[in-house]
């Protein structure tokens, strides 16, 4: 009994748990799997981004007119801060096109309040799309624990049903029924505890990438304001 948690005496508790606590086990192996990939796939993508938008907002700061704009759109195309800047262009020559076909260079005020709309919806869109997945670690962080337990309650039912059958409520005889009935528990809190701290942390790098667009957004603003503006 003093190994019974060591070693391969826990791999042996797995072994010799009923169908339901190894269908528990499993679960909760696929939910923390699933969690570790998106939280790399993530952060990963999250250190990329904000260097784009960084070195966007850099080639940003020496635009003096819309070909310039236009090269620092076509420049980083293929990144985040790029397609931000694409979508606003695009709405942007819808507005200054004219019915007979002309370009005009000034934007009304009532204009300039639709570029400002459709610029903080684009960059929301961005932000909401930079949050998917982040729902399967919110989910696991709490629905984990419950997994486990619900493993637990099982396993304490049939330990005492066989109690019951074999008429013998001896330590020695319960105490391994009870233990691998307590181990999915364990397993919850274990996927749980580090799917918690992955959706904070992303939560937080979604916040960051946030000031980072808002600050883009307000640049682009200012930027198209100055070159409509005579």
């Amino acid at each position: 009994m003093t190994k019974l948690f060591l070693g391969n005496s826990m791999w042996h508790l797995i072994t010799e748990a009923d169908f339901v606590a190894k269908l528990v086990l499993f679960i909760l192996l696929t939910l923390s799997v699933l969690c570790w990939a998106v939280f790399f796939y993530k952060l990963i993508l999250f250190r990329i981004k904000r260097k784009q938008v960084a070195a966007v907002r850099n080639a940003m700061k020496n635009v003096t007119s819309f070909e310039q704009l236009l090269e620092v759109a076509s420049e980083h195309a293929n990144t985040l801060p790029g397609y931000f800047l694409k979508r606003n262009l695009s709405f942007l020559k819808s507005l200054l096109s004219t019915p007979d076909g002309e370009t005009k260079k000034n934007l009304t005020y009532t204009q300039l309040e639709l570029m400002q709309q459709h610029v903080d919806q684009v960059a929301d869109d961005i932000l909401a799309s930079e949050e998917s997945y982040m729902s399967l670690l919110s989910t696991t962080a709490a629905v984990a624990p419950l997994i486990g337990l619900f493993g637990t309650v099982w396993g304490l039912v049939q330990s005492f049903i066989r109690i019951g059958e074999k008429q013998n409520a001896d330590i020695v005889t319960i105490s391994p029924g009870i233990a691998a009935a307590l181990m999915t528990t364990l397993g919850g809190l274990v996927v749980a505890i580090p799917a918690f701290i992955m959706f904070s942390f992303c939560g937080s790098q979604v916040r960051k990438l946030g000031r980072d667009f808002v600050a883009i957004s307000d640049q682009f603003v200012v930027l198209v304001q100055r070159l409509t503006t005579h």
